[in-house]
Order: C-alpha cells, then structure tokens, then sequence
C-alpha cells in the first residue's frame, strides 16, 4: 500500500492527513491558525508560528496514521495565495510577519492609485491597443484596477515604510516570499540548515497576486514601470508538474523516525487550484465555489485567457508542462467571517444550527444583511460598502436575522454565478461546491434555488486536500492521467432547484439589491 501525506495551509487551521492509493484518509492532523491583529485593518501570521504548527500536524497526521514516515511515497502542499513576507533567508531575519490576503493596510493606496492620472492613462492606452488588436490582455487593461487582495501594494506599503526591509533592498539581501514559496524553502532546506535550495513558487499562487500576467505567464513588466518593485525579489515560477521540487528534509523533523527518509514533494499547489482539482473540475465550463473563510468561484475557460471588465479576474488554474488551463474567478472575502460572526454576536451557538433556524421560518421577514466587512467585490465593486441589517420591525425575531445573514450569503453567489455567465458567455449547469460552509444545507438548497441550477456537494468535505491527493499523485506516477482519479469522487447530495421558487428569489434578489444601495459607499 502507497501512501500520500497532503498538508493544506489556511488562514483558520493549518492541517496534514495521509491517504492510501484509494484516496481514503488514514490519519490527519489540524490546528487553528493564529490571525494577528496588531492594528484595525491588519491580519499577520507570525511565520515561526506557523512553522511550529506546520512541523507538528506532518508528525501527528503520520502518527495517527499508524504508518512509518519512510513509508510515505510523496508529498504534497496547498497554501492560501496572496500572503507574503520579506526577509533575509540566509539569517533568517524576517523583516516583517506574513500579511495576509485579508489585510487592509494599503486600503488608503488602492484609493490614491485607482483615483490616479497613471492609472487612468495605463486604462486608455490599454483600451486604445485593444481597439487596435482585439486583445483580450489590452481589454484587461483597460480595466485594471488595484485591489486590497492583491500583493502589490501591501507590498509597496512595506517597501516604503518598512525601513529594515528598505536597506535589506539596498544591500541585495532581501527576497520576497509567498506562502508557498516559504513552506518549500523551510522544507527542503531544513528550515535553514541547506539554504541554497531554488527559490521557486507555484504558478497558480503566484497567478493570483496582481503581479504576475496570465496573458504572458510572466511577471508583469507593470511591476517595475510603476510600482518600481524588481522582480528579481520575486520566486521562480514553475508548472504543476516540475520534477525539482526536492525532498522532505529530515531536518525539519523533531521525531528521530524521520532521519534517513527521502520523501519527495511532488506538488505545490494554490488552495484554489487544490479545490479545483479536489472537485474534479478538468472540463471547460466546469464552475466549483469554495465557501470557506471568503467564497471563490472558479469557472474553466479552457486553453483562452478571458479578460472580464466587472470585476472577475482571469487566472491561471493549471499549468502542465506547456498546456495551461485558465479560469475566470470571483470572490466574496467575508462568507465564514459572517457566519463566524453571527455566532460571536450571539444569534446562535453553533454554527450547525443555522441551517435549521433559518428553516425554522418560512422567509426573513423583509430583513436583509449586508456582508461587506471587507467591502463587496465583483460584480459591486465598492471596498468601501459597509455592513449591516435592515428591515428590522417589531415582528422581526432571531430566526429572521439567522435567515437574512444566510441569504444574503446565497446572494453574493448569484451575483458571482450570473456574472461569470456573462463575461464569459457560457452556461452554467451544474455547481460545484466545497468548503466548510458548504456543509449548510439551507445555503445549498437557497443556491439552487435562487439560480434555477443544480449544487453537488461531495461526500468529503476536504476538497483541498483531496486535490492535492490527486496532483501529488499523478505527479509521482500512483496515477497516470487526471482521468484515472475521476471514481473516487463521491455525491453527498444533489440539490435540484425548485421551479416555483426560482421567480420568488429574483425579486428578493432584486430587493436586496435595493438595500445594497443604502450601504454602499459608507467608508
């Protein structure tokens, strides 16, 4: 029996579980992420931290396991995109912690930068060229905006205020770090004790950061231009398949039972593009939405980079040696944050009960929640929306406002569902879903209803690490083709939507819509 070991770094928990060669989990290991928040509007992981919690969920999920680690075939790695630290790798100085895709520190300079004449003039001459070519890279451009998920200018914030990281810079001792990039130099290295290893990171991480081209598959030369960021700071990007990922070294293990192993990792791999692959989504036109701490729809468009001018964003979902899938993505950041925060404000004890309050009533009484902690995303588009209820009457009880922070959750969905129809002028049929969130009946049986199509939900929760099972061993050779993995997805359940239903959703979309208007612009 071959075994595969897949670790999954969040933003809530960090966790490892070994499977066999039937994709049946043996043993895991989780524990919860601390988010810092040393300032309103910064979220930080401190990176030892995390690397102490890293280290023991490999050693428990083995463990638990029941299985020696030299009889691990391979290895495999999914991390949350968009998170970054700058430091000295060779002292292992960081110069400052990780800041997270959540963090809103540069919130001041997506305003300036989005309000300004180099912005605006990159936009015109962007749409001018498409004008000129029809290319769908000059169409993006014309509607490039900066976003706080985004690196870029969390990056720059740094560079200009970060005065250690500013002379680490000026004496070519910095380098900056993805989250994938850091876990596989810690890893190979040792956690420092070998620390010539390749400094590589993922594509698909390194696609989602606002620094790199999915239309080139390159850095973008705007990084430099205007931002003045060298991108010899930045990883190597590599494919899904690179055979130069290394081995687990025995170093970074505190067990004696780990000396002498030869483990090699043989996939690095987003979080997203392990959910993709987790929900078995290798077809064009296939759509999966990860409902976890934000919700990301990613919809396969194939071999073509489709640009979107409301807000979606265009993203390498794979790359195997020299074909490359893309996909149109869109997210709403606070989905779990809400429902994690109806219970902080005591609306419900355990999150488990939602399903079965909001059932409890046969509507929300003309209440509805806006979900923009971190602003709305596309197709809205205003990161300075604020949240809230409203409706509220002396009829309204508990059960309505569990009901409307549901819906509204379902809503946000719609809006990303029927916007990824439209820029990309296909049609959805079938919804894929994955996620903690997903395990809501109600949510799943609103979102069918609300958009007339089917929601599959699998019988594994654990979409992500099941997806970096699959890549991990395909690359290893266990499998040989992403074809081979498709018997071992199983349906929990199929929620068919509900014709008579559809036409009373539409309005209350549309109402919702209209209590949207009083939140937006309020920051």
């Amino acid at each position: 029996m071959q075994y595969i070991a897949a670790l999954d770094v969040g933003t809530t928990t960090v966790r490892c579980f070994v499977l066999n060669e039937n994709c049946e989990i043996k043993g895991s290991s989780t524990q919860l992420v601390e988010l810092l928040n040393p300032k309103p509007g910064y979220f930080e992981i401190e990176p030892e931290a995390l690397w102490g919690k890293i280290v023991a969920v490999i050693e428990d999920a083995v463990k638990v396991a029941q299985i020696r680690p030299d009889q691990l075939s391979c290895f495999g790695i999914s991390s949350q995109r968009s998170t970054f630290l700058t430091w000295n790798h060779l002292t292992q100085e960081y110069y400052h912690n990780f800041i997270t895709w959540k963090d809103l520190r540069a919130d001041f300079m997506v305003d300036e930068w989005n309000g300004s004449y180099t912005l605006k003039a990159l936009n015109s001459f962007s749409y001018a060229l498409y004008l000129l070519t029809r290319s769908s890279r000059f169409l993006a451009g014309s509607v490039l905006k900066m976003m706080n998920g985004q690196v870029t200018l969390r990056l720059l914030h740094e560079i200009q205020q970060n005065h250690r990281l500013k002379e680490g810079i000026k004496l070519n001792k910095a380098r900056i770090e993805l989250l994938d990039s850091w876990i596989l130099y810690k890893l190979r290295s040792g956690n420092g004790k070998e620390p010539n290893v390749e400094h590589i990171s993922d594509i698909t991480s390194c696609t989602a950061t606002g620094l790199f081209d999915p239309f080139t598959l390159n850095w973008s030369p705007i990084i430099k231009r205007i931002f003045g960021i060298e991108t010899t700071l930045l990883p190597k990007f590599v494919n899904n398949v690179y055979k130069s990922l290394g081995f687990l070294h025995p170093g970074c293990f505190t067990s004696l039972d780990w000396q002498n192993t030869h483990i090699p990792i043989t996939s690095s791999i987003s979080d997203q593009t392990a959910a993709i692959f987790g929900n078995q989504c290798f077809s064009k036109d296939d759509v999966k939405i990860t409902m976890g701490t934000g919700a990301f729809l990613n919809l396969i468009t194939g071999t073509s980079c489709q640009a979107s001018l409301k807000g979606m964003y265009p993203l390498v979902a794979w790359q195997f040696k020299k074909q490359t899938v893309y996909c149109v993505e869109g997210a709403a950041h606070d989905i779990g944050t809400i429902i994690s925060w109806g219970k902080q404000c005591g609306l419900y004890t355990d999150p488990t009960e939602t399903s079965t309050i909001a059932e409890s009533v046969k509507d929300s009484d003309g209440v509805f929640f806006i979900p923009a902690f971190s602003g709305l995303g596309a197709p809205l588009n205003d990161h300075k929306a604020a949240s809230g209820f409203i409706g509220i009457k002396p009829s309204t009880n508990r059960c309505h406002l569990v009901r409307a922070l549901l819906e509204s959750i379902v809503f946000r969905l719609v809006l990303l569902c029927e916007t990824a129809e439209q820029e990309t002028k296909r049609q959805i049929k079938v919804l894929r879903v994955d996620g903690g969130v997903s395990r809501n009946g109600f949510i799943c049986q609103f979102l069918a209803n609300a958009t007339g199509k089917q929601v599959e939900r699998p019988q594994c929760s654990e979409s992500s690490i099941m997806g970096v099972c699959f890549a991990a061993g395909v690359n290893y050779g266990l499998w040989k083709t992403l074809s081979e993995i498709t018997k071992f997805r199983k349906i929990d359940r199929l929620f068919e939507p509900c014709v008579e239903e559809y036409e009373v959703n539409r309005k209350l979309l549309n109402k919702w819509l209209e209590a949207v208007d009083r939140f937006r612009n309020w920051y």
